[in-house]
């Protein structure tokens, strides 16, 4: 049996080679404000794996993605074993855009931070007296830089990530802005609705784009997991405040309010943290969560 040696390890993911696709695994490590946790969450890797395969099936008719699959029968013999079971995709190789697309409908987080000082999310100004957590009248769109582990993604307006583009994509950086920033939109609008629908509301999220061998634009990474958005209940949702979440914004406060843990999580916030993740999904998807 051939064995396999992950050629890129991110925060969560670990990204095996394997000639002409890719295995990707989502672990159970959790980050938050950009470090690594001591503590794992148990499934969680699971989770993330399948609720991007839902969502990648919702919007294929939008946009190509990356998964190819998400059997380990179909992929080598090494991912075959309950380690890798349900927490690995084999996925289409891309150029990866060096790009975060993130889409804001509600204002909360580090965009509330910025409107109440300035008005503006981002360098975007937006309309007169919002309160916390409002939904905005349309999305807004606000990349950012991919920072390496231990840095910090940077903000950056459309005008700037076409630049970024252009410099690594001489005669295409506009148009695949441009592009990116439609995608971005017109998928979180889809996707938020139904979500609504489920009673869940989708705060804000992040897509990753690339290249494909044909050099069109296809969705990879992960998609609209409580990793890469806000999720919060549409029940009791009030704006004027905060909102609980389905996501790691539970972490987030968690360390917040404990800024001595050294990172680590008790045993009580990591169970709570799995539950929500299982949650989120078996409301998203209609199915019970089954490894």
């Amino acid at each position: 049996m051939r064995e396999f040696s992950p050629v890129k390890e991110g925060k969560v993911r670990e990204v095996y080679d394997n000639g002409d696709s890719l295995v990707i695994v989502a672990t159970d490590r959790i980050s938050a404000f950009d470090v690594i946790l001591k503590n794992e969450v148990t499934d969680k890797g699971a989770i993330l794996t399948q609720m991007s395969k839902f969502w990648f099936g919702f919007t294929s008719d939008i946009v190509p993605n990356h998964m190819i699959s998400t059997d380990t029968s179909e992929m080598p013999e090494f991912f075959r074993s309950a380690r890798f079971n349900g927490n690995s995709m084999l996925c289409k190789k891309l150029k990866m855009l060096p790009i975060e697309c993130i889409v804001r409908g509600y204002i909360t987080g580090s965009g509330w931070e910025s409107y109440k000082k300035n008005g503006t999310v981002c360098g975007i100004r937006l309309p007169e007296g919002l309160e916390e957590s409002d939904k905005l009248p349309e999305p807004v769109y606000t990349p950012t830089t991919k920072a390496e582990i231990g840095d910090h993604d940077e903000h950056i307006t459309f005008e700037e990530s076409a630049v970024i583009l252009e410099k690594e994509f001489p005669g295409k950086g506009r148009e695949y802005a441009e592009k990116i920033k439609d995608y971005t939109i017109t998928l979180y609008k889809k996707c938020a609705e139904y979500a609504l629908s489920k009673g869940i509301i989708i705060a804000d999220t992040k897509f990753e784009f690339g290249l494909g061998a044909d050099g069109s634009i296809v969705l990879g990474d992960e998609m609209l997991t409580p990793d890469s958005s806000r999720f919060w209940p549409l029940e009791g949702y009030k704006p004027g405040q905060g909102q609980p979440s389905f996501d790691k914004q539970f972490v987030r406060d968690w360390l917040k309010a404990n800024p001595d843990s050294g990172y680590k999580l008790p045993e009580e916030i990591v169970e709570k943290t799995s539950g929500k993740y299982k949650e989120a999904y078996v409301m998203l998807t209609g199915k019970e969560f089954v490894r």
